[in-house]
């Protein structure tokens, strides 16, 4: 028997100061079976890093064929392409091809491995960027994970806060491309 997708609901107050863009958004997400708290988490930040009223989340683990979260214009095109973790090299290829825009938030004890492997290649993707997320931030996020939440993202100077009842979380990011 399949387990069920855990429903997570977040409100999320975004405050970004460098796009001018402020927002409330009541999340529902789903969380796969097979997925940890602390990537739940790390996508409801890249949704706070990206927010914007298209921007919505992909089937991600469940799907191959879909990012974690993605843009579409009103025509169904997609204008951002957002991948978590450390995506196959061909995938963002063929994701660049599809996307206006594509990120990478990698994460993990793996990241800067993956990174030096590579890095090189990627660095030729003109749509491309990655940025690694920080083993502080990753280990606080999972620490605040549950199925009710409300957070409040600040953004200012590229410097991200995550604010709630939990206290402040300073969002460690490492811009690799």
């Amino acid at each position: 028997m399949a387990l069920n997708a855990t429903i997570h609901k977040i409100e999320l107050q975004v405050s970004d100061l460098d796009r001018h863009y402020y927002a409330s958004h009541a999340l529902t997400v789903a969380r796969h079976p097979s997925e940890t708290e602390e990537r739940l988490m790390l996508r409801v930040l890249a949704f706070a890093l990206n927010a914007d009223e298209a921007l919505s989340f992909g089937k991600g683990l469940s799907d191959a064929d879909e990012p974690d979260l993605w843009r579409k214009d009103l025509t169904g095109a997609i204008t951002q392409w957002i991948e978590l973790g450390q995506p196959d090299e061909q995938r963002l290829r063929q994701a660049a091809g599809r996307a206006g825009e594509v990120k990478v938030y990698s994460y993990g004890r793996a990241a800067a491995i993956w990174w030096d492997k590579h890095g090189a290649a990627l660095s030729r993707q003109r749509r491309l960027a990655v940025v690694e997320i920080g083993p502080a931030t990753c280990a606080a996020l999972a620490a605040i994970a549950a199925r009710k939440l409300e957070l409040q993202c600040l953004i200012q100077d590229g410097a991200v806060q995550l604010l709630g009842d939990h206290g402040t979380i300073d969002v460690e990011l490492l811009p690799r491309l």
